[in-house]
């Protein structure tokens, strides 16, 4: 794909995902997440070519005006939009797949001096939230939502809610998902509360009982028709 290409599709993306978008002059213009974004296409490519120094220079001249560091060793998918863009910052190896938005403040980094591959894979039409951190080799699957100011350090699935530090996820394929509780190993990142989570647990139980009496009360409402029926048939 051509970089005219590429600039015009990230225009018409930028069109179609922010209701503040105005003409396309405008956007090329005004748009630094998408500077940011067109000028890593050169970057990484003398990255990947050796050219390290100079891929690294250019980068940091890149974030001076932009507000956005990307590492030149990042990979970036098509159509990656970043709003607002100031603060964002992705590291070297972070791989971002298709149809992705970064907001501002977010971070793509790592958890420590590990080697080789050390931040975090974002699948496709994820959408990080304004301030949110996702740390370390982790996998975020395809359409995720990781709600602003969350901290995340473990793999996330597919089309689910992630919110909170640590990050944990509350909604998945649609329907709300219990706290990850009952086992102290989803608490590495922090102390349990027992308080909240015999609450929770409370709360999950009362649930499925209300269930359970709606379904008894419609077998018993079923049953009561059913007599009435057979009363009727002795009766004539």
């Amino acid at each position: 794909m051509s970089f005219i290409t590429t600039i015009r599709e990230d225009i018409a993306n930028v069109k179609a995902n922010d209701p503040a978008a105005q003409s396309a002059f405008t956007i090329f213009i005004s748009y630094p997440g998408l500077h940011a974004k067109w000028m890593h296409t050169p970057e990484h490519w003398l990255w990947t070519h050796g050219l390290r120094g100079p891929a690294r220079v250019l980068s940091q001249i890149t974030r001076f005006f932009t507000g956005v560091e990307i590492h030149p060793g990042a990979q970036l998918g098509r159509r990656l939009f970043i709003d607002h863009a100031m603060g964002v910052v992705i590291g070297e190896t972070t791989v971002v797949g298709d149809d992705c938005t970064l907001y501002q403040g977010v971070t793509l980094g790592g958890t420590g001096n590990e080697d080789g591959k050390r931040h975090p894979t974002l699948g496709n039409h994820v959408v990080v939230g304004t301030g949110a951190k996702v740390l370390g080799n982790i996998r975020v699957g395809d359409n995720v939502r990781i709600g602003g100011n969350s901290v995340v350090v473990k793999d996330v699935p597919s089309n689910s809610t992630v919110v909170g530090i640590p990050g944990r996820v509350v909604r998945r394929n649609g329907c709300r998902v219990m706290e990850e509780r009952y086992d102290a190993r989803s608490h590495r990142e922090s102390l349990p509360d027992p308080v909240r989570e015999a609450h929770a647990w409370n709360r999950e139980k009362i649930n499925e009982n209300v269930c359970r009496i709606r379904q008894l009360e419609e077998q018993v409402e079923q049953l009561n028709e059913l007599i009435a029926k057979l009363t009727e048939v002795k009766v004539s």
